[in-house]
């Protein structure tokens, strides 16, 4: 069940900050305050799922479409597009901490895979 009260709804509905990298009425991407390598980024749905699983079972396909442009927008913008590693951690035994779907985009050469 979608808790509409979890950080990054709160982030979406302006409630907390976020250093902000690209938005859209699909997703909205910014920094993670807790990076695991020299460039970490979530991308957020607009939309209340909890995982990839609820998403790609329940968005509407032209929501997702959105949502993966979205993701490719934010990697142009970071200018990653030469290399990166972009994860969705699903349920809290695969490391997911805050349970509206997000995927991490990251890039370093010396990744931190204690995650």
């Amino acid at each position: 069940m979608y808790d509409s009260n979890n950080v990054f709804a709160k982030i979406i509905r302006g409630e907390i900050p976020c250093k902000q990298v690209y938005s859209d009425e699909y997703a909205l991407a910014f920094y993670d305050v807790n990076p695991r390598a020299k460039t970490h980024v979530l991308v957020i749905p607009r939309a209340d799922y909890t995982d990839i699983y609820d998403f790609t079972a329940n968005a509407p396909i032209e929501f997702q479409a959105g949502f993966w442009r979205a993701v490719r927008n934010t990697v142009n913008e970071l200018g990653l597009q030469g290399g990166f590693r972009s994860v969705a951690n699903t349920g809290a035994t695969a490391g997911q901490s805050v349970f509206h779907f997000h995927l991490h985009i990251m890039s370093d050469e010396r990744f931190k895979t204690d995650f």
